[in-house]
C-alpha cells in the first residue's frame, strides 16, 4: 500500500513496557511515507519507569514522527472537526484506554482522538496490551469487537501460565492491521499465539 498522502493518528496509552515494541512501528509508517500524528496520554507525558523516562520517550516520537505531540484533549478536539486522520491506531491500548472506549468515557487525548474518529466514520486499530483481557476486560474487548469502524492487531496470551488473563496484540502487525482496516476488514487472524 503506498502510504504517502495518508495521515495515521498514533496514539500510546500507558503500557510503557510496550513502549519500546511500537517505536520502530512508527517508523514503518514514516519509513512508508505516512504522515505520523502522535498523540499520547497522560501517563506517558508524566510518568518515569524502569522501562524509561517520560521526556525520552515524548523526544523519540518528536524524531520519529516530525511533529509535536498531542497530549491533552483542547489539543485533540479538533482532529474531529478537521478530519485530520485517515486511521487512527492506539498502541499500545491499555486495559484501561479500552475499558474507558467501550464505556464512551472522554477523558484524555487518546481518547478524544478515538471520539473524533468515531464521530467521522474512520477506522481506529486497537492493539490491546493488558493484564485483564480475559478478566474483567473481556467484556470491553467484546464490546469493542463487534463495533463500527474499531479492528484490532491480532493478539494474544503473551504468558498464559503466569498471566493467564493477560492479552497483548503482535505490535509488529499494526501496518498491516490499519491497512486492512482502511479497506474496510479485519486482519485475520485475530486471535494469534504470542508466547
Amino acid at each position: 500500500m503506498n502510504w504517502s498522502g495518508i495521515t495515521v493518528g498514533y496514539a500510546l496509552s500507558g503500557s510503557h513496557c510496550t513502549f519500546a515494541e511500537v517505536m520502530p512501528e512508527i517508523k514503518r509508517f514514516v519509513d512508508a511515507g505516512a504522515n505520523v500524528v502522535p498523540i499520547v496520554s497522560n501517563t506517558l507525558m508524566t510518568t518515569d519507569t524502569r522501562f524509561g523516562k517520560s521526556e525520552d520517550w515524548q523526544a523519540q516520537l518528536k524524531a520519529i514522527t516530525g511533529n509535536e505531540l498531542i497530549s491533552t484533549i483542547v489539543q485533540a478536539e479538533p482532529l474531529g472537526p478537521s478530519k485530520l486522520l485517515d486511521v487512527l491506531v492506539i498502541a499500545p491500548c491499555t486495559g484501561n484506554t479500552t475499558s474507558r472506549l467501550a464505556n464512551a468515557i472522554t477523558d484524555s487525548a487518546v481518547l478524544m482522538a478515538a471520539k473524533a474518529q468515531m464521530r467521522n466514520g474512520r477506522p481506529i486499530v486497537l492493539a490491546i496490551s493488558t493484564n485483564d483481557g480475559l478478566g474483567l476486560n473481556a467484556a470491553n474487548i467484546a464490546k469493542l469487537l463487534v463495533a463500527k469502524h474499531i479492528y484490532f492487531v491480532p493478539f494474544g496470551q503473551d504468558n498464559p501460565v503466569q498471566k493467564p488473563n493477560s492479552l497483548v496484540a503482535r505490535m509488529d502487525l499494526v501496518l498491516e492491521a490499519c491497512e486492512a482496516a482502511l479497506a474496510g476488514k479485519q486482519l485475520q487472524p485475530l486471535l494469534v499465539e504470542r508466547h
